[in-house]
């Protein structure tokens, strides 16, 4: 047999107990791809248990999973037929186990699925069926099994493929075929049987060489999530590589690109790839590196699109539909972490729209959390500003996961965006003024007091260290002028903070929430507050801004401007001498009557 190239992954799902392993298990024995000595092995195990033999026990690979005659991990075997190699992923039927079986179809290109011809269609086969259209898995072979317990009757047969198609209909599946076999016996497995006359269509073998490769999605507008950013220095190197897969569409050297969310701009320079080639273009199911002709300041989580395409939406609230998986219902106002593309950011839930039952797909109502197993249509909202597309115009990056306690605890879709009249954000500011109580000295009795207004002051800066070097020379010269000055660095608000997101699931405490709390308090207080960050964007300062109004923020950029939107109120060179930039910001206060004339 000349050896094939071609390669294709298929899952294999169904309710539990409805014999997926087993169908399996016989596939590989028929077409003679186990390993030497392996089906012996298994009937030799059986025999000192006292066990009868069962196909399954080929791909169970557990111990524990064989005492409990249930598949609890997505096993993956892999064979090969006359046409192409195989990577065939056993996923788990149990209830309990669905988010492996998420796990298994999401690297899958076809499925087949079990029912119990005994059994009928039964819940989790609907389940089953959900989860693989909301992974945008087309090509479906169902598999009617055990036809050997029903004496292989085409009315019971027939049945359970009316009711299945009808199902499958109402989720946009057209299934490529039903097939009954009987995986015991291998009836219709690798070679067509006589006990079923009346069935006249494939094999699970010819079904299975039958399935289309998927096509890498060249023609979709190109979309590549930014991974990394490597900047090299050795030997004069100044390149900065930008890196990832791409998901859909093309780009050549010389495009014009937009990163998303932040807007910035620039033009493909070259395309290069670890110990390869450099080449002119790169397509869908590539990794290469980027190199930009123009130097940008962006993050890994961002997405790079051409200019010229349909760009991505942009905002902080989406609709989804969300499969709940977590041992612990998600509820409003809870943060948990987003996994879109490589973006990981903090997510909460805001709005419970319906609760679908995925078995029947009817809608249950007046249900304000999603319980696990739940199928549910939410709004989600993130802390600032993220890029998505709709499911409905590209599928490959409109696929979301939700985390909660370092677990995948959601998967869902993004149906569209959602524009809210206020974010949570401007909720709690508005909530938090009303209830402000006001101290009974004035803003104009503390400055004629302190001799200076307040205000928050914020250096920014790509070197942590020189942003520090200048705040503090600040805080240093106003405080021999006797002026109420205080620097707090990040580090100080940071500390307990949850790496990831916070301590005690709270949107509110990530360490920007957390200084914009600060600085609303401590220029309340008439003093001069001040700051240095580096790694912060347009929105970081925006929510700056926000969180301590009604005082105003003053911004300091050092060396090169970063920001495409939030305009700083002056612009240091990295290179300055430090007093002469701390003169500049002094000279900048006084005119912003922070600094009263009489005083100095």
């Amino acid at each position: 047999m000349n050896e094939p190239n071609e390669q294709i992954s298929i899952v294999m799902a169904g309710h539990v107990d409805h014999g997926k392993s087993t169908v399996i298990g016989r596939l590989l024995a028929d077409i003679g791809a186990l390993p030497k000595g392996k089906l012996e092995q298994v009937q030799a195990m059986c025999r000192r248990n006292a066990r009868p033999f069962e196909y399954a026990f080929l791909l169970d690979a557990l111990k524990d999973e064989q005492a409990q005659g249930i598949t609890i991990d997505a096993a993956r075997c892999f064979f090969r037929t006359e046409k192409r190699h195989y990577t065939l992923i056993d996923a788990p039927g149990h209830i309990e186990f669905l988010k492996n079986m998420i796990t298994g179809a999401s690297r899958a290109e076809a499925a087949l699925l079990t029912i119990d011809a005994k059994e009928g269609v039964r819940e989790n086969s609907k389940r089953h069926g959900y989860m693989l259209s909301m992974l945008g898995l087309r090509q479906l072979a169902v598999l009617v099994n055990k036809m050997d317990l029903v004496d292989y009757s085409q009315e019971v047969f027939d049945r359970i493929r009316a009711e299945y198609t009808a199902f499958l209909g109402r989720l946009g599946i057209v299934s490529v075929s039903f097939i009954p076999v009987s995986g015991m016996q291998g009836v219709n497995i690798a070679a067509r049987s006589s006990a079923t006359p009346w069935y006249t269509g494939p094999t699970l073998l010819e079904q299975i060489d039958g399935f289309q490769r998927r096509e890498f999605p060249h023609a979709l507008p190109f979309r590549l999530p930014v991974q990394d950013i490597y900047k090299f220095t050795e030997q004069g190197d100044e390149r900065r590589i930008v890196t990832g897969t791409i998901e859909t569409g093309t780009i050549a050297v010389g495009d014009a690109v937009v990163f998303q969310p932040s807007g910035k701009t620039s033009r493909v320079a070259s395309i290069e790839y670890f110990n390869g080639p450099v080449k002119q273009t790169a397509a869908a199911g590539e990794a290469p590196g980027f190199t930009l002709d123009t130097q940008i300041y962006i993050k890994p989580g961002e997405w790079m699109v051409r200019q010229g395409e349909p760009p991505l939406q942009v905002g902080t609230r989406f609709r989804v539909n969300l499969f709940w998986m977590g041992r612990a219902p998600m509820i409003r106002d809870q943060v948990y972490k987003l996994k879109l593309g490589a973006l990981r950011s903090p997510v909460k839930l805001v709005q419970v729209l319906a609760v679908l039952d995925a078995t029947e797909l009817g809608t249950v109502v007046d249900k304000q959390q999603v319980d696990r197993h739940d199928v549910a249509e939410v709004i989600l909202e993130t802390p600032k500003p993220v890029a998505f597309d709709e499911v409905s115009a590209i599928e490959q990056t409109g696929r979301l996961v939700i985390v909660d306690n370092n677990e995948i605890a959601g998967a869902g879709i993004i149906l569209a965006g959602v524009a809210a009249r206020e974010s949570t954000l401007q909720e709690h500011i508005r909530a938090r003024e009303i209830a402000w109580k006001s101290s009974a000295i004035s803003t104009v009795e503390r400055s004629a007091a302190y001799g200076h207004g307040a205000k928050f002051v914020v250096f920014t800066s790509a070197d942590a260290a020189v942003g520090e070097a200048f705040a503090r020379a600040l805080e240093r010269n106003l405080f021999a002028l006797k002026f109420k000055a205080y620097y707090l660095g990040m580090e100080n608000v940071t500390r307990g903070l949850d790496a990831d997101l916070r301590p005690d699931g709270d949107l509110r405490d990530t360490p920007i929430r957390r200084l914009g709390e600060l600085a609303r308090i401590l220029t309340d207080s008439g003093q001069i507050f001040i700051t240095s960050v580096s790694d912060v964007d347009d929105y970081d300062l925006k929510t700056l801004e926000l969180l301590n109004s009604p005082h105003e923020i003053l911004t300091i950029n050092i060396g090169e401007n970063r920001f495409s939107e939030f305009g700083p109120s002056l612009n240091l060179d990295a290179t300055a001498d430090i007093a002469q930039g701390v003169g500049r910001v002094c000279e900048l206060l006084r005119q912003k009557h922070v600094i009263l004339e009489y005083q100095i």
